[in-house]
Order: C-alpha cells, then structure tokens, then sequence
C-alpha cells in the first residue's frame, strides 16, 4: 500500500522545516519515493503557502532552528553548538516530529539556540551525535531515542544516565528502577490513551476487540501492554486478542524484551495481516489499529474483502496524524505529541534558568491523550455468549 499523500508531504515539510532548504533529490531518497513524485509535492506545497521551492531546492518559508535566524553564541561562548541546546529525534520518524516542533517553538521563544540531530536507524546511532554535541559545548539535551526493542533501549541506560548535562527524554518513560528512572522525562500516557479507545468501544456495545499494533517503538510496546491490561480487568470484554499490525510492525533482528501478553495471538512477522479473517474467527466487532498510518492501510484491506466500516467492524486509530483523511475518517486516539515537546522544552529551560529550585527534584510528567471521535465506530446490539 503506498503512503498516504498527506502524509508524505508532512515528513517533507517536517524535514524542511527542521533543516533548512534540502534538495529535492535528498528528499527523494530519504523519502524512499521518486525524484518525480518529490517534485509534485514540493509544487503543491509551495502553491499552498507552506514552502518556498528553489531550482531542485526546497525552502521553509522562515529560517530553521541553527541557522543566522536563531541567537549566535553569547559573547566569550566557544564557536559551533556551543551554549546551544542538542535535540536529537529519530530520522523517518512522523511520529516524533510533532514533538520535535513544539520543543523548537519554546527554544526560539527563549533565544536559545538549537542544534538539531537526526538519528539514522542503525542500532546506537544517538550516542555519537550526543558526544559530538557535547564535545561542540552544548549546555543540554533533549533526546527521543528510537530503542526499538527493550535491549537497544537497555544498552543506551549507562551512557544517557552519564551525560553531564540537563537532559529530559521526550516521549520515553525508561524501566522503573533503571539507570534512567531518576532522568527528567516527558511522555503521553499511553496507557490511559488506550483506556479511552477500549472504553469508547465498550459504550457503543463492542464485547470482542482486536488489537493490531505495532511492536518497534517505547509506545508500541506499551500500547500493546495496556491494551492487554485494561482488556483483561473488563468484565464487559468477553473476547480479546493482540497480533502484529504489518510485517514492518517488529522490531528487528535481536530481542524485543517482551514476553507475549495473555491473550496475545502472534502474527508471523513476513506475512500481512488478514484483519478480515482474525475477525471472522474471532467473532469480533471491533478493531483498535495503532497506529493510523497502519489504520488506514488495514481499513482498505478490510474493503476488499468485504468488510465495511463501521457497518461490518468499528475501529478506534491510535495516532492521529492522518486518521481524519480516510474516505472512512477514523476515529482515533490523539497523543499530545507538540504539548510533549512544548513540557519538555519548558522543563529544560527550568534546570539551565539557574533560578531557585531549577535543581530540585527529578519530574516524570505525563500529558493525557484525546480521543476524536470521527464517523469509524458504531453502536451494537451485543450478541449473547
């Protein structure tokens, strides 16, 4: 199934945006779509107002965060990142740019200097890009790591926990009682997101859901682990089940760290998933797919083999990026991904002020995620076991 447009063209402007003008070439590649295919998006962006397009180059309507726009060093301050902060997210990674953005907001708001890392997908590709950015004098750091399984995320803990300077994860919560519990961090609460989904479903008559989700991410992980959870303590649910939501849903070669949940069907990872017959056998009529990117792809499927939503199958996305843009828009769960950023940003700002208290004690917020509730879920009469 190929990318949805909209989306596509957000991950150009994410780019864009956070680097400065970048060859459309570069994009086609990092994109992993056609030079063609790049050019016409770059077109109808700028045509919208939301980019500036040069010869084979696209441009941000405004400078970026690290260019002449942004507040130079302060006077005595070493030349190159020095007194900026670092901010390092994963590359390819829609999801963490939201983040991104509204941590930018807040910095520039500030005067402060930003210098932007993009992780590539290689295992442990934070911690060179962290020590470069200290070694330039970065005064702190605000980090989503990619940890795609519980092992990378394990093998980041000694060196994170040591960095020397104010540091806040972003949309991360480490193990309890790991060298990184006593790190500030900022994350929605994933668990209280799925809450919402299961909820809604229940309310409209729903007793036997499907989970599809992913299984190469922090949130991933837990999203699957609270939907187990809250599935298992309703008494309403009589029938549940939790299986991969694409072949790209895994994490990779080496161990993801989590033992199946109870109640969990495995799906071979290779083999796409036939979301039409797990209902079928299941006798499901509900369906939670995380996340909305995955959602939309596994609603078209649905489509083909006959099943109509929400006539045939309600579904709750978790993610809201693009779950509006369906010709079903999806109803879905909305983690405050910029708010996320914005709380981080803020709560490093508060440890470099140098103010009374701004060496107090360590803070693990968490925000609260939304449902938008769309037209992909319906009541029930439910049926008697």
């Amino acid at each position: 199934m190929r990318e949805p447009v909209e989306l596509r063209r957000q991950r150009i402007m994410a780019v864009v945006e956070s680097r400065g003008p970048v060859k459309v070439s570069a994009l086609a590649a990092e994109l992993d779509v056609s030079v063609v295919t790049v050019r016409r998006d770059v077109e109808e962006l700028t045509r919208a107002g939301r980019l500036r397009r040069g010869h084979g180059v696209a441009r941000p309507l405004r400078d970026p965060a690290g260019t002449a726009a942004v507040p130079g060093p302060r006077e005595g301050e070493p030349a190159g990142e020095g007194g900026a902060v670092a901010l390092v997210v994963p590359e390819r990674h829609s999801y963490l740019y939201e983040t991104l953005h509204g941590a930018r907001t807040v910095l520039e708001e500030s005067g402060i200097r930003i210098a932007l890392h993009i992780a590539p997908q290689s295992a442990g590709a934070e911690r060179p890009l962290v020590e470069r950015a200290l070694a330039d004098g970065a005064r702190g750091l605000l980090i989503a790591p990619r940890w795609r399984n519980a092992l990378s995320e394990e093998l980041d803990y000694g060196w994170l926990a040591d960095v020397g300077v104010p540091t806040v994860l972003m949309e991360r919560r480490p193990r309890p009682g790991s060298a990184l519990h006593a790190l500030d961090s900022v994350c929605s609460d994933h668990w209280y997101g799925m809450h919402l989904a299961v909820e809604h479903l229940v309310s409209l008559g729903h007793r036997r859901i499907v989970l599809a989700a992913r299984d190469d991410s922090p949130t991933a992980r837990t999203v699957r682990a609270a939907f187990a959870d809250i599935a298992a303590g309703r008494p309403e649910v009589t029938d549940w089940t939790v299986v991969l939501s694409s072949p790209n849903a895994v994490p990779g070669p080496g161990p993801s760290g989590t033992e199946p949940a109870p109640g969990a069907s495995p799906a071979s990872a290779g083999h796409a998933l036939d979301l039409a017959a797990l209902l079928r056998e299941r006798g499901a009529t509900a369906a939670v797919l995380h996340g909305d990117v995955d959602a939309l792809m596994l609603v078209q499927r649905l489509a083909e083999s006959g099943v109509q939503v929400p006539r045939d199958c309600s579904v709750v996305a978790y993610d809201d990026v693009v779950a509006a843009l369906g010709s079903t828009p999806l109803t879905a769960v909305a983690p405050p991904k910029a708010e996320i950023g914005r709380a981080a940003a803020e709560l490093l700002l508060h440890r470099l002020s140098g103010a009374a208290g701004a060496a107090g004690p360590v803070r693990r917020t968490e925000l609260l995620p939304g449902l938008k509730v769309r037209g992909s879920a319906q009541t029930i009469i439910p049926a008697t076991d």
